[in-house]
């Protein structure tokens, strides 16, 4: 086990919530707002099709988050990039070194967690965080040294897991006491502080940051989150090889058997991720999200979706705190 101790690095923060990076939906605007709201912005490197295109936004970011701090005396939360670490990802190695160059504060790696990218990381004082959905891999991401795991409950968007987020926290404490993230169908202020409560350091929410005005999502894809129920999402591996939350509608529309999707497709992230690909058109038009699609019926800014959360979050902690007397 690793002897860290549980901790929340992050500074100039108004929640202690990370934006999860959303392929074809995170983008610049979208993480910059985040992060002059006081939320961790995060994109995936793949979102930009070139490295040479990702250190552009890079220096954006950096740019917009310095003038904004300059503008209102405010500092800026943290921003994050997502790389793909695994063998069929051409890039993986040059965004990293983009990364790297610039210094990028929070580094999120999927599917490998490897010493030589954490080594790099650290080597400028960035931090580390690693996506799991199981004890074993979480087992790996301590050996590799990352500074946090993100737990990938069962519900959650994305590339998502089957585990419960109680029995899964559990699991991940009996091998990493590190920073830890916990993302699954987190909407409200009231779900945060429950994350807080169940032992995590940040709540990870992706699914609620698809029906902001920033985010890349279509109108028709904005729509769709809010129009569909849990039931809706359906987890396969169809698309990309890994099981991943999309909505049915979206599946149906796109002319998916519905009965076939649950048989195991190649991972790839070389040549699925082209534009011309098949992988990258089937994303833009089967739209994944998570079930917590069931708690979401409206399009907000990320300005007033930060202030709705942060009422939420204080409000709960506060009910919470006035019925401790009753168990003392």
């Amino acid at each position: 086990m690793t002897t860290k101790s549980s901790t929340a690095p992050f500074k100039n923060l108004l929640l202690p919530v990370i934006a999860a990076p959303m392929f074809l939906v995170s983008g610049v605007k979208l993480l910059t707002e985040c992060c002059k709201n006081g939320i961790v912005g995060t994109i995936p490197s793949l979102n930009n099709r070139t490295t040479e295109g990702l250190e552009e936004w890079i220096v954006e970011i950096k740019e917009s988050l310095s003038t904004f701090e300059q503008e209102t005396g405010k500092k800026a939360a943290p921003f994050g990039v997502n790389l793909v670490i695994h063998g069929t990802n051409p890039r993986a190695q040059a965004d990293l070194e983009v990364c790297v160059k610039h210094q990028v504060p929070l580094i999120i790696t999927s599917l490998g967690a490897v010493s030589e990218v954490v080594d790099a990381v650290h080597s400028y004082g960035g931090l580390v965080f690693h996506d799991v959905t199981n004890r074993r891999h979480a087992e790996k991401a301590s050996k590799a040294g990352v500074d946090g795991i993100i737990a990938v409950a069962a519900g959650a968007g994305g590339h998502a897991g089957t585990t419960n987020p109680l029995a899964l926290i559990t699991e991940i404490r009996k091998v990493f006491n590190g920073t830890l993230i916990l993302g699954g169908c987190i909407n409200t202020g009231q779900d945060i502080a429950t994350a807080m409560q169940m032992g995590a350091d940040y709540a990870y929410m992706g699914t609620r940051f698809i029906n902001t005005q920033e985010s890349d999502a279509s109108d028709e894809y904005k729509s769709m989150v809010s129009q569909c129920s849990a039931d809706d999402i359906v987890h396969t591996p169809a698309v990309s090889g890994v099981k991943a939350s999309f909505m049915r509608p979206s599946l149906e529309q796109a002319g998916y058997d519905l009965e076939s999707l649950m048989n195991p497709s190649s991972i790839d992230y070389g040549t699925k991720l082209k534009p011309i690909d098949d992988e990258a058109k089937a994303w833009k038009t089967v739209w994944s999200a998570g079930q917590g699609v069931a708690g979401i019926n409206d399009v907000v800014s990320v300005s007033e979706l930060a202030s709705r959360l942060k009422h939420e979050f204080i409000d709960s902690i506060k009910r919470q705190n006035s019925r401790i007397k009753e168990y003392l």
